[in-house]
């Protein structure tokens, strides 16, 4: 887990106990959410405990956290293993399957290379071999809108992996020409490999929101709602901002204001 989201998901913590679900992305955009499924690292694991910590004193909230297979992710969900996914969800597209908090924050899909590949546009990506994570919202879009893009890559699409960090591995060695990807995931590893990578033109624009069971607990996404809100308001998401500024995070993304 990268530390902005360790420093941020802990900000806000639902009441209970709840177990809720996220993929350990690579991943460094500013991303409120409340309880997050990781595989992290022993600092990241730190710092995600302090402010869970400071939160769940205020509110009296508590958390578990379980490692998921995010193939397996709405059956969880649906039989109530994990009471909700908030990991950088992108609610477009995917309304009449979930119920969501109030979207949170924009995002965009984009592809990232080396910065020695020779490809500076999404038209270089023609017979390159591009890589995404399954079911992911970059996969949704070279299947839907960008599907005439897809079609011109090596194989006649995209090539799938279980996880990010995994498909930057690919990038970094060759193996694999382009990674598809949400704008934080691109802006996390831009900035721990400055030198290395670069980001093309944006592939589509959305939003991030939680994602409940369809017939969910309406409670609990009213108090996630409200949380977010007051983070705003409180200046808490700003403060975020400022500290995680030199990777890219801006309060300029920030869209639940009201």
């Amino acid at each position: 887990m990268n530390p902005i989201l360790a420093d941020i998901y802990s900000t806000i913590l639902p009441s209970a106990p709840y177990i809720i679900a996220a993929y350990a992305l690579l991943w460094v955009a500013l991303l409120v959410y409340v309880l997050m499924i990781f595989r992290g690292t022993k600092k990241a694991t730190a710092q995600l405990t302090l402010l869970e910590e400071a939160v769940a004193d205020k509110q009296g909230w508590d958390v578990d956290y379980e490692a998921i297979d995010w193939d397996a992710k709405d059956t969880l969900l649906n039989s109530g293993a994990i009471n909700c996914i908030w990991n950088g969800f992108t609610m477009e597209g995917r309304e009449a399957d979930y119920a969501f908090s109030k979207p949170y924050m924009h995002n965009e899909q984009v592809v990232v290379v080396k910065k020695d590949s020779g490809i500076n546009s999404l038209d270089d990506l023609a017979d390159k071999n591009v890589m995404t994570q399954v079911d992911s919202a970059a996969l949704d879009v070279l299947e839907g809108d960008q599907k005439d893009l897809a079609d011109t890559f090596a194989g006649g699409k995209a090539q799938t992996i279980g996880d990010y960090n995994n498909a930057f591995m690919q990038l970094e060695s060759g193996a694999v020409d382009a990674v598809a990807c949400d704008l934080s995931i691109a802006d996390y590893q831009m900035a721990a490999k400055p030198d290395m990578f670069v980001k093309l033109e944006p592939l589509s624009t959305e939003n991030y929101a939680v994602g409940f069971a369809k017939d969910g607990d309406t409670a609990m996404i009213d108090a996630v709602n409200k949380t977010l809100k007051e983070m705003y308001d409180d200046g808490t998401i700003a403060k975020l901002c400022e500290k995680w500024g030199e990777y890219g995070i801006s309060i300029d993304n920030w869209v639940l204001v009201d």
